[in-house]
């Protein structure tokens, strides 16, 4: 297995350790509170990917009011866009008017995310069923910047 794939299955790994997590807004603590924004940052860094930076409060309903990419700004410092998802990418999607809500890639369309509403918390998901099917999206890799 080459370091990139391990370190790929890694951010699987403590991904899943996030399961059942409860969603809460502007929260980041593993089985107490996360939200979709967070989410995917704790995994990386719990991998050692990137380091720990803060991240300005934000409103709940941000991404319904305002048009600057603020979600894709902090994807953007990491990540690049790629055309085909791999396993431990990121998927972006479009809610309100920017991109606003993210996932971790485990085998597309299946993903892991921090999900708001009636299945709350973190969990598995079909990226291409229901609400996330008819949304705006986007994939970003930490690896294909050649970080490794």
């Amino acid at each position: 297995m080459s370091v990139e794939q391990g370190q790929r299955q890694a951010v699987i790994t403590e991904a899943e350790t996030w399961l059942n997590t409860p969603w809460a807004h502007n929260q980041a603590i593993k089985g107490m509170g996360v939200d979709c924004g967070q989410f995917p940052l704790e995994v990386y860094i719990a991998c050692g990917l990137i380091g720990r930076e803060s991240i300005d409060d934000y409103p709940i309903d941000w991404a319904l009011h305002r048009n600057e990419e603020r979600y894709l700004q902090i994807v953007e410092r990491y990540c690049v866009r790629v055309e085909s998802p791999q396993q431990a990418d990121l998927v972006v999607f479009k809610y309100g008017r920017t991109f606003s809500h993210g996932g971790i890639v485990v085998d597309y369309p299946k993903i892991i995310h921090a999900l708001r509403g009636e299945k709350a918390g973190v969990v598995y998901d079909n990226a291409l069923q229901a609400d996330l099917k008819r949304r705006e999206r986007a994939f970003y890799s930490y690896f294909a910047k050649g970080q490794l």
